[in-house]
């Protein structure tokens, strides 16, 4: 019996390392009307994922907006996603059909903003991640291709041509 015990907390110990080490990147958020502006900083070196923006009641359209910094051709910010509307109660869009989410990646450096909506909750879920750099097109990725020997169990050996006999019939 304490064998088994003890076999029941090392594989708990297991697991329980196992959800720590590979835990969800995704963060979420509720903002109600009364709250600040969400801003959320992307460093240079990372980028981030949007994969649900909602929007509960109120009358204006939550968007979420994204200065580049240096940006100073368009004012430096701009909307990049409109959240998407689970409560149409209210509004100018009540009698349209259900929406669909978008999502929507940022590349860093970048400063994300979403601002409150007066009778509104917004919801967001989104993930930061570095970027490893994979060197897509660009060639500026910093990334270098990995070899990978290909292993053959007998040695190439090329074919030499020979000549085929023929064989001519002979009377009978």
């Amino acid at each position: 019996m304490r064998t088994l015990t003890v076999r029941f907390f090392v594989a708990a110990f297991f697991l329980a390392a196992a959800s720590v080490a590979f835990a969800n990147p995704f963060k979420s958020k509720i903002i109600s009307g009364s709250d600040s502006v969400l801003e959320i900083i992307v460093p240079g070196d990372h980028f981030m994922k949007i994969t649900n923006f909602t929007q509960d009641g109120g009358t204006d359209r939550a968007v979420v907006e994204v200065t580049l910094p240096g940006d100073t051709d368009n004012g430096g910010t701009t909307n990049v996603l409109t959240a998407t509307r689970i409560d149409f109660s209210t509004g100018a869009n009540a009698q349209n059909a259900p929406e669909i989410g978008n999502r929507v990646t940022i590349a860093g450096p970048a400063i994300v903003k979403i601002r409150p909506i007066v009778g509104a909750k917004l919801f967001i879920t989104y993930k930061k991640d570095r970027d490893e750099g994979s060197g897509g097109g660009g060639g500026g990725g910093g990334a270098s291709p990995t070899v990978i020997p290909i292993f053959s169990p007998t040695p190439g050996v090329t074919p030499s041509p020979t000549a085929t006999p023929f064989i001519f019939p002979t009377p009978f």
